[in-house]
């Protein structure tokens, strides 16, 4: 019985590790459980292939639709700022304003829509090549440029000339979320330090603010995703930023590190690869 109990151990390995197995047409017992293990295992693929498929579809769906919202909905934007000029003082003034916030509130939730079909592991494709640190820098705070003045934040960068393998426009994507975070969380009238620091094999992007933070008990948390802190549900958000930021830090052999206290602010680093 032992060696008969073996025997079909091993042909159950098999049939798990997707290797071809004999076919056999006797009534043995071992010989029924494989056949019906075997069937089970194919069942269970054709499943995993459709649902697979269906994923893709439904991922590709949202990502072509928030892509072609995108468009109108920047003329909705524009044309609405030019009625807004027009209309400036005058009793419909107001109907102009509401129709400009309802478009950035749409706006908002397209970009998290997008956001969140890119944080599905197969979009993020990164292609790392070698790199100014300063371009990327650059770049991702020139995106959150007007969101600083309007806040009434003051920003201080101090950026050294170190050379990165990276993705050009997912990285600059990732310490977008950075930057865009540390103003959404602060007050009015601080202040956001960015600076870079050069390591033997790595060279970090700190951006420090001081902001609301994170509480202590939460900052393993923080990068999952559609994860929200328990401080932060008064504001937009799907929670989707940091779980990206760190996936393409990962995907590029780097690493994001989170420090914290609430009330305090927060330092988030991005270590990307460093490259002489």
């Amino acid at each position: 019985m032992r060696q008969e109990y073996q025997q079909l151990l091993e042909t159950l390995d098999k049939i798990l590790a997707g290797e071809p197995v004999e076919e056999r047409f006797d009534e043995s017992m071992d010989a029924a459980i494989a056949d019906r293990v075997k069937r089970i295992m194919e069942m269970v693929s054709v499943r995993q292939e459709q649902a697979e498929a269906e994923r893709d579809m439904v991922k590709s769906l949202i990502s072509d639709i928030g892509h072609q919202i995108r468009t109108p909905l920047a003329n909705i934007t524009l044309y609405t700022g030019l009625l807004q000029e027009k209309l400036k003082e005058q009793p419909d003034a107001n109907l102009a304003d509401k129709i400009a916030n309802n478009a950035e509130t749409l706006s908002f939730h397209v970009k998290e829509l997008l956001k969140a079909s890119y944080a599905e592991q197969e979009l993020i494709c990164v292609k790392p090549e070698k790199m100014k640190v300063t371009d990327i820098l650059r770049r991702a705070c020139e995106r959150v440029e007007g969101l600083v003045m309007d806040k009434g934040i003051s920003m201080k960068i101090s950026c050294g000339k170190e050379t990165v393998l990276a993705d050009a426009k997912w990285t600059e994507e990732a310490l977008f979320n950075v930057l865009h975070n540390a103003v959404k969380y602060s007050e009015a009238g601080s202040e956001i330090a960015v600076e870079t620091e050069g390591y033997e094999s790595f060279v970090c992007i700190r951006v420090k603010d001081e902001g609301i933070g994170i509480p202590e008990e939460e900052l393993g948390a923080v990068c999952g995703r559609f994860y929200r802190g328990s401080n932060v549900t008064k504001e937009k958000g799907l929670g989707i930023g940091l779980y990206l930021t760190r996936e393409v830090a990962r995907r590029q052999q780097g690493y994001l590190k989170i420090t914290s206290k609430t009330g305090k602010g927060t330092t988030v680093a991005l270590y990307l690869l460093r490259e002489e």
